[in-house]
């Protein structure tokens, strides 16, 4: 397990609401006036989490790039989970599972966003490369506004891998491109499905493409080529969960 920091207001409750019992401290920006803040320091003290007022400089060093509103959790984070662990998330998901794989999104806050459209979808799991991926930084946690504590995110040392696993659970997988004629909307994703997505500059790798069953295209019909991968990963994480509610 490491260490690391939770920043934000919405980040830090997420973190006392869901995984209170590796909460380490929280640390409040002297002079804070914000309710909001002073809610969360006697949440924390009522779980007999130690609470304590700090310089804003002090906090802005542990927050880096994030905005931390006057307020910071010391967390200490559960290891990711490996390509051991989806076997377990997919049978426990059964016919309902819906896994995301971005492959060779680095930018910590898309990769923030897209995990909570993954929560907001109850996805099974958010699957990324090990070597390719910026992991659970504090910008990360607090784009991601609480869905990083609420959807297991996977690190696959091989990501071709763990794809094959996918298939060999009944797990039908759909890469989004923009250079092919076949549109998400006529895709089938209903049952166990994966969706996979690939960087803005790059799209999916060669194989992590030949790995997929289908390949779509998000229709745009717009004068813009592409849409940033958060942004796009809510469009089809949305759209296989309109056509599952339309499955009976």
């Amino acid at each position: 397990m490491s260490e690391s920091w939770i920043v934000g207001i919405n980040p830090v409750e997420g973190a006392l609401s869901n995984d209170a019992e590796r909460v380490r401290e929280l640390l409040i920006e002297n002079g804070q006036r914000n309710a909001r803040v002073h809610e969360l320091a006697e949440r924390a003290k009522a779980l007999n989490i130690p609470v304590h007022h700090r310089p804003r400089e002090q906090l802005e060093k542990v927050a880096g790039e994030a905005r931390h509103q006057g307020v910071v959790a010391r967390y200490e984070a559960p290891p990711m989970a490996g390509e051991n662990d989806l076997p377990d998330l997919l049978e426990k998901a059964g016919a309902d599972a819906l896994v995301l794989v971005l492959d060779g999104v680095t930018d910590p806050h898309n990769l923030g966003a897209c995990l909570r459209s993954a929560a907001a979808a109850k996805v099974t799991a958010v699957i990324v490369p090990k070597d390719r991926a910026v992991g659970l930084t504090p910008v990360v946690r607090r784009a991601s506004a609480g869905g990083a504590d609420r959807v297991p995110l996977v690190a696959a040392t091989n990501l071709a891998r763990a794809l094959r696993t996918l298939k060999d659970a009944g797990v039908w997988i759909t890469g989004l491109a923009g250079d092919t004629e076949t549109s998400i909307y006529s895709v089938d994703l209903k049952g166990p499905v994966a969706l996979v997505l690939g960087s803005e500059g790059e799209g999916m790798r060669r194989l992590t493409r030949e790995t997929c069953d289908f390949v779509a295209k998000i229709p745009m019909p717009g004068t813009m080529e592409s849409l940033n991968v958060s942004v796009a990963t809510g469009v089809v994480l949305f759209e296989a969960l309109r056509q599952r509610s339309n499955k009976r």
